[in-house]
């Protein structure tokens, strides 16, 4: 789809200046007074409840000094993220409390009702079931409380489309579907025009390779691939989230052209985003065809890869098979997820190459099927060539609704707009409807999904596909203690589309209020055009300079230690100094430890080890790789192809750590 930017935009300060803030933190302490001498009486004739202490979810709770111990009932509400405040956190006064409200974390799968939410600072600080108090308070009985929702497949946020996706419940806006041959420039863009979505974007290869003037069915040279290689990593580096390709719109791509970028992404540990080759089951060219060459580039590179809106492309009138075929090279240890859109009919532009002659019979229509969005016109074969030539964008109904149903209850596809409003309203009315459109129709009238599945396709998958090599997301798609306070309070009753073909720009109905950053963006007077909370999600990469110290080990030998994020980490092949061997598992995606020579620290144990310091520059990466064993495991860090183990995985093993001026040291038990 076309980017549409407007340099005009009248763009309103909302900042607070600092007497304002003065002000607030004094009332916020007057009020916080009066609302711990409440709770204390109201603790005392037994209105409240027990104020027990929390302790990081991490560690075990504990009663507080002179309390009884922690029923199971509190026990399941920490496992489920319910927080449990301290005295302090139950005087303080914050910034917004959502009171009383369904609350939904697919996280830890919290499904509860009369839930307090409090937001501080644009984060989460508590989720309780004990009563707090707030500057503002949004009363939510009767109502979801939700991670808002994260629109992976989108375009350009242009500043006429984002408060049709605020309007729809979406807080994060990421261009996976395009994107730019400039992140650089493109993320200096919107950051400057205060765009009130956080955004992202992915290397897009055919605007790249446009700078050729290559046609849509030529192939790239070996010299102008090498220069896209280039400009792919160099793209990554500057914040680039993944790299896509559209196959099936500029057919001239062809494996040459796609593998070593694969290669490029798989290094960078990112994932690279297909609009598959073909959408139909006709003969030369499947859908199954499609989904066999996207996984052969996975196989052969290791990249992960995921299938854009599998129901109409990829998946049309084969989904059980092109589904299956996604499942059993996942069950290889292939990296692989797709995303759909609750649909039954896609869009797109009358010149594109999914018009090129006998797309009547691929897709099993007819002209009349055709209908030109945001009009109510339906097409002739003269009107087709009319419209063809101005490269008009038209809506084809030619998805089986099963298709949809079964995309949609697969466990590795996510919800994905493939839409934008723009400018001219001639666009795809799921620009305006997706997100509450799943729930509405899916979730409450035909009963595909449960809410919870809904909301987890819509908030945590992807936030999870980007987020190994983008930290923004890792506080997005969750409800809980210390994330991005990015909100969506929807009616489950009233959610639902009111966009249409003929009036796409229609905004979704039942969603109450959406946050963005802590920010109230819409309410129940609207949008609020003035809130520009969006920030840049980006990829980020931790290089090797230098080591952090050495591991004294097995007889006095130093190791590397590595740090990462905080934490220290070694090679996990000073395992076999201790008499194991490592097997890796591609299924797993694991390294499977094993007892070899009798666990003895031997010299012939020790001489097979490894170990080797890594190369300055070299990616420090989350893979999602692991460390297994019988009873236990551990997540690795991976620097080229070696795991790195946290350093305190060595006390599963007998070994003793302690530290000191020198580094590390680790001894028998």
């Amino acid at each position: 789809m076309k980017k549409t930017r407007n340099d005009r935009m009248d763009i309103r300060n909302d900042n607070r200046n600092d007497s304002r803030n003065d002000d607030r933190k004094r009332i916020k302490k007057m009020i916080g007074y009066t609302l711990a001498l409440i709770l204390i009486v109201a603790g005392a004739s037994g209105i409240g409840h027990s104020p027990l202490l929390r302790r990081p979810a991490s560690a075990p709770s504990a009663p507080a000094k002179g309390a009884a111990a922690v029923a199971p009932a509190d026990a399941a509400a920490d496992a489920a993220g319910i927080d449990r405040p301290t005295p302090e956190e139950s005087r303080r006064v914050y910034d917004i409390v959502i009171r009383g409200g369904r609350v939904i974390n697919p996280e830890t799968k919290l499904d509860r009702e009369g839930l307090n939410v409090a937001v501080e600072d644009g984060r989460i600080a508590l989720v309780t079931d004990r009563p707090i108090a707030g500057e503002r308070v949004i009363d939510a009985k009767g109502l979801v409380v939700s991670p808002g929702f994260i629109d992976n497949l989108s375009y350009d946020p242009n500043p006429v489309g984002v408060w049709n996706k605020l309007a729809d419940g979406v807080t994060s806006n990421i261009a996976m579907h395009g994107g730019t041959a400039s992140p650089g420039k493109w993320y200096s863009y919107y950051a400057r025009n205060r765009t009130p979505l956080h955004f992202g974007a992915s290397f897009f290869y055919t605007q790249a390779r446009n700078k050729f003037a290559l046609s849509r069915y030529d192939s790239a040279s070996p010299e102008q691939i090498a220069e896209l290689t280039a400009q792919a990593e160099q793209a990554l580096n500057q914040g680039a989230l993944g790299i896509s390709f559209s196959l099936e719109y500029v057919p001239g791509i062809q494996a040459p052209e796609i593998v070593p970028l694969m290669r490029v992404a798989q290094r960078y540990n990112v994932p690279v985003y297909f609009h598959a080759r073909y959408s139909d089951m006709e003969e030369p060219g499947t859908n199954l065809d499609a989904i066999r060459e996207l996984i052969g580039y996975a196989e052969r590179t290791g990249a992960s890869v995921h299938v854009d809106h599998i129901n109409s492309t990829g998946g049309t009138f084969s989904m059980l098979r092109s589904l299956k075929m996604l499942e059993e090279a996942r069950d290889q240890g292939l990296d692989m997820t797709a995303c759909t859109y609750p649909y039954d009919y896609w869009g797109t532009y009358l010149d594109s190459a999914r018009f090129d002659e006998g797309w009547q019979k691929r897709f099993r229509i007819t002209y009349k099927d055709l209908q030109i969005a945001g009009t109510s016109e339906r097409l002739t074969e003269k009107t087709y060539k009319k419209y063809k030539k101005e490269g008009k964008l038209a809506v084809a109904y030619a998805i089986p609704e099963e298709d949809i149903r079964e995309s949609l209850r697969s466990p590795f596809v996510m919800i994905g707009s493939d839409a934008i409003l723009e400018p001219g309203y001639n666009n795809h009315p799921r620009a305006s409807g997706t997100f509450a459109r799943t729930i509405g129709l899916y979730v409450r009238e035909h009963k595909v999904l449960s809410l919870m599945e809904a909301i987890d396709k819509m908030t945590l998958m992807p936030a999870r596909r980007l987020e190994k090599q983008a930290p923004a997301l890792r506080k997005k798609g969750r409800i809980s203690r210390g994330m991005d306070a990015d909100i969506v309070v929807f009616d489950p009753g009233e959610i639902s589309d009111r966009s249409t073909v003929e009036k796409p720009s229609l905004t979704s109905a039942g969603i109450k209020y959406v946050l963005v950053n802590g920010q109230v963006a819409l309410d129940e007077k609207g949008l609020h055009k003035d809130v520009r909370a969006g920030q840049p999600i980006r990829s980020e990469f931790v290089r090797y300079r230098v080591r952090s110290g050495n591991l004294a080990i097995g007889g006095g030998r130093q190791v590397p230690v590595v740090s990462y994020r905080g934490e220290d980490y070694v090679d996990a092949e000073v395992l076999k100094l201790q008499g194991y061997s490592l097997r890796w598992s591609r299924e797993d995606r694991a390294f499977k430890l094993a007892v070899g020579g009798g666990g003895t620290l031997g010299a012939e144990a020790a001489a097979e080890a490894r170990i080797e310091e890594p190369e300055p520059g070299e990616l420090l990466l989350e893979r999602g790789y692991r460390l297994e064993w019988d009873g236990g495991g551990a997540e690795l860090l991976s620097i080229g192809s070696r795991g790195y183990m946290p350093i305190g995985t060595l006390r599963s093993f007998g070994w003793t750590l302690s530290r000191g001026e020198e580094g590390w040291r680790a001894e028998r038990n």
